[in-house]
């Protein structure tokens, strides 16, 4: 006999990922409906994996689409959809500005 997977009608399948440079995650978790993305980072417990995470200060997006309150709203008022995936930023270690800067420079020394 078959098994058929029912649905919780009131949950939501998510997924919360971080990574760095030498590991990257996902936690796949069903969340109650109405559940925000800072919520799902909370519930998900990747905070235990990665010591560097901050639910408080790091920035989040929803699949790239960073929530930062102007274009998208912030985590804490972000509430998920079905299949979102919500990713935490770790911080930049140098400006973008900067590290194309010194990629033209490292070109022009070449040549």
């Amino acid at each position: 006999m078959k098994h058929k997977y029912v649905e919780n009608p009131k949950a939501i399948p998510v997924e919360v990922a971080y990574g760095n440079a030498d590991r990257q995650l996902i936690v796949s978790l069903e969340v109650p409906l109405g559940t925000t993305a800072y919520e799902a980072v909370l519930l998900s417990n990747i905070g235990d994996e990665f010591e560097k995470i901050d639910p408080e200060s790091n920035p989040m997006g929803i699949f790239s689409n960073l929530l930062d309150g102007k274009s998208r709203p912030l985590p804490k008022d972000y509430v998920l959809k079905a299949r979102d995936r919500v990713e935490i930023y770790r911080p930049l270690l140098i400006d973008p500005k900067q590290a194309r800067r010194s990629r033209a420079e490292n070109k022009k020394s070449k040549r």
